[in-house]
């Protein structure tokens, strides 16, 4: 009986930490993080020990022996250059974990170093007065954890390295997560289940934000699967200074490449100058936390140059901080699976090159388009059997239609929503649960070229 009740506790108790978390409570943590405005990526992995940043993902463990490792001399490189926080790659692509872990022989406690290191950093930069975030890459060669690969064993072993990382170690301020649903790993939300994942995460460490690297695909103007807008600058992504309202990160390496190559010591890094006044001073001013990449090398220190320009940066931001930038509404982060992706949908006259089936491919470079003779267009996705749903999304990224309606089949009747329609790109609509095997939208175009570039029907975690 004791058990039975113990069960029943551990539900409740998770039930309401994500619940509470989904609330005021988010908005401060994300608010906290903006603040920041300015913190250390640490790459640092087998891929330092092999001049690339993808190695053969069964490079021996015995090559990994970072000989001279201080993460104390990693804090104080921080601290000299203004920065608030530290993030290291725990995990990267090719599998390897630096922590004492039982989940896989493919980590450091069985390298020549045998040292936790994750434990040392995160000893080393609280010692400081820095907060702790870690990187945890979804994607892993070494554990075939790829593309049409996937087993359930590999979604165990996630559950499993996560609790490793956020029960042993303490706070945890921020995971940034990697490998999901971008054109490298192409591993999507459903295949590694992300709802399941991000709250499995609030439950363990309820302020932990969870950050995806996703901005590449989906909209600036809605929180899609991550609670901080991520933008990676090497892969191209680069946050609108202008016209962002979300909280966000921006990321990019001081030098040539995310992990530590053997030309480095002797080659420039990124100006210093530049690196303040067109990243940190800018991005700060847009709500976005910027995160400076720095590469320790074989022996597990920060060369010297590298040393030199953060101590500059240090010298040049000092001073130019700024207040902080209270946040405005947005709506919270969607972290659902969308059921309406690849569904059969049906509409009225589009044109040809632009037919139904782009409106939820997934795709928000591509969209179903209306025939500008079609007075009030109109789009409906089929669901295949009768599904709970709380959430519709609609992304309109030419502000095509700002008037709409929204209904669901049930029992073969139609009902229609009680939705205020929205201005916008990206209209988030959150309701009462309903059940239902079809949804419809009628539009109301505000250009004689109307389109709808991606719909998303959601059910929710309350």
């Amino acid at each position: 009986m004791r058990s039975y009740f113990k069960i029943i506790a551990t539900a409740l108790f998770g039930w309401v930490v994500t619940s509470a978390f989904a609330g005021d409570r988010l908005r401060e943590i994300q608010q906290k993080f903006v603040n920041e405005k300015f913190g250390m990526f640490i790459h640092f992995n087998m891929p330092t020990f092999a001049d690339e940043d993808w190695p053969d993902p069964d490079m021996p463990g015995q090559d990994f022996y970072p000989r001279k490792l201080d993460c104390n001399q990693w804090a104080d490189a921080a601290v000299e250059a203004g920065m608030r926080f530290g993030c290291l790659t725990t995990k990267h692509h090719s599998g390897f974990c630096i922590w004492d872990t039982k989940t896989t022989d493919y980590n450091v406690m069985n390298s020549p170093l045998k040292r936790d290191i994750v434990k040392e950093y995160t000893d080393a930069f609280r010692k400081k007065g820095l907060d702790v975030m870690l990187y945890y890459s979804r994607l892993d060669t070494h554990h075939r954890l790829r593309p049409g690969l996937i087993q359930p064993s590999h979604i165990e072993m996630i559950k499993s390295q996560l609790r490793d990382l956020l029960t042993q170690y303490g706070p945890i301020s921020a995971l940034i997560i990697d490998g999901w649903d971008a054109p490298w790993s192409r591993i999507s939300y459903e295949e590694v289940p992300f709802d399941d994942i991000y709250h499995f995460i609030k439950q363990l460490q309820p302020d932990c934000l969870v950050m995806d690297l996703n901005a590449a695909k989906y909209p600036q103007d809605a929180l899609f699967y991550t609670d901080i807008k991520s933008f990676e600058q090497n892969a191209g992504q680069h946050i609108s200074k202008d016209t962002n309202r979300l909280p966000a990160l921006s990321c990019l390496p001081l030098s040539s490449s995310w992990f530590w190559k053997s030309d480095f010591p002797s080659t420039d890094v990124k100006s210093p100058e530049w690196i303040v006044d067109e990243n940190l001073i800018p991005f700060n001013q847009a709500y976005c936390t910027f995160i400076l990449n720095v590469s320790p090398n074989r022996d597990g220190l920060i060369d010297g140059n590298a040393r030199q320009a953060l101590k500059k940066i240090g010298q040049l931001w000092k001073g130019k901080e700024g207040s902080d930038m209270a946040l405005g509404t947005y709506e919270r982060p969607i972290t659902a699976e969308n059921i309406a992706k690849h569904r059969p949908a049906y509409s009225s006259w589009s044109n040809d090159g632009s037919i139904m089936a782009f409106g939820n491919d997934d795709n928000f470079g591509s969209a179903w388009q209306s025939n500008k003779r079609v007075k009030e267009p109109w789009f409906e996705v089929d669901l295949g059997r009768m599904r709970p749903f709380n959430m519709i999304t609609l992304v309109d990224q030419n502000e095509s239609f700002s008037s709409y309606r929204l209904f669901y089949q049930k029992d073969g009747a139609w009902t229609e929503l009680s939705v205020q329609p929205q201005s916008g790109k990206v209209k988030v609509h959150r309701f009462d649960e309903v059940w239902g095997n079809r949804v419809k939208v009628v539009f109301t175009p505000s250009k004689e070229s109307m389109s709808l570039h991606e719909i998303g029907i959601y059910d929710e975690r309350q």
